[in-house]
């Protein structure tokens, strides 16, 4: 399936899903959906550089309150549609993403990865001490209840995170099928003999972390006018990191419909547990199946399903 064609098809359940959760008529189905969505385009953009490249980025936190930030900012300095807040979201977090490339190039493995986390820490030490956007105390950012043609503000919000998610998974899957894929792809395997067959390692690394920082950083961007009330504590929680990472995994890494499964079955498992029980066991939850699927299943879903099709050739 040709990536036009792919991207048609996205568009048309994205459709259905809209309609159809309109036809619900409870407001909760757009807030929960909206989280779910956002993990996904999380999950697919760190999958771009995890998955894909091999690099493992514990600093998903970071890029996504970057993108929140620079829409209190924008918000202060001069309101700005949520569309653009989202591209300018996607450019900070982007230009973030290459510069942390560019300094972390000659590291691998766990060094990268404590150095991606050093870098959340970084950023939310300057967030905290910065006043024009809230500092410690956290902004506050008033929305309208309705927007026109759409109705409440939540739809408009879950709309444009349902057309984030359409393309995400469009550039994930395009990324699976080029040139550039298969360029990441080698150096996951073996970097060393990647750079000695003439790969330009060094560049293609360098692509992977700002277009992992720049979804991220868009995915982060209308989260302020989500919850209404933004603080460090909110935009660098805990969740987004652990989420990110654990969702591709239980999915699986090497395919954009890996990130997408993740999301949605540990989306949905801990928007029903914070209704049912506490959102205090979400991370319970995130464990625990992290656990389980990297004893029963450590290439994720896909893996086992590829697996179970291969057994059933034979």
């Amino acid at each position: 399936m040709r990536t036009r064609v792919f991207l048609l098809v996205l568009i048309a359940v994205a459709a259905v899903v809209f309609f159809a959760a309109r036809l619900v008529s409870n407001d909760y189905v757009f807030f929960a959906g909206y989280t779910v969505l956002q993990f996904v385009v999380l999950a697919t953009a760190w999958n771009i550089l995890g998955g894909y490249t091999g690099y493992v980025n514990f600093g998903s936190a970071a890029f996504f309150a970057l993108g929140a930030y620079a829409t209190v900012f924008l918000h202060k300095l001069y309101p700005l549609p949520i569309p653009l807040l989202i591209v300018t979201g996607g450019i900070v977090s982007g230009i973030v993403g290459f510069g942390m490339g560019y300094l972390t190039l000659r590291l691998r493995g766990a060094f990268f990865a404590i150095a991606t986390l050093a870098l959340a820490i970084v950023l939310q030490t300057l967030v905290v001490n910065w006043d024009y956007v809230g500092g410690s105390r956290g902004a506050y950012i008033i929305r309208p209840n309705e927007i026109a043609f759409i109705g409440p503000y939540i739809q408009y919000l879950f709309l444009l995170m349902l057309a984030l998610a359409v393309i995400a998974l469009t550039i994930a899957r395009g990324i699976e099928r080029s040139q550039l894929g298969y360029g990441f792809a080698t150096i996951r395997d073996d970097e060393l003999a990647a750079e000695a067959s003439g790969v330009p390692t060094l560049r293609l690394k360098l692509v992977a972390t700002t277009m992992s920082g720049a979804l991220m950083g868009m995915a982060g961007a209308p989260f302020p006018y989500y919850i209404g009330y933004l603080q460090p504590s909110s935009a660098f929680a805990l969740d987004y990191a652990v989420n990110s990472i654990a969702m591709p995994m239980i999915g699986g890494t090497t395919s954009w419909v890996g990130p997408l499964i993740g999301a949605i079955l540990l989306g949905s498992l801990q928007q029903i547990a914070t209704v049912t029980i506490s959102s205090a066991v979400n991370l319970l939850i995130v464990g625990l199946l992290l656990v389980a699927f990297v004893i029963i299943a450590p290439n994720g879903i896909v893996g086992l399903v590829q697996g179970w099709m291969r057994g059933r050739a034979k």
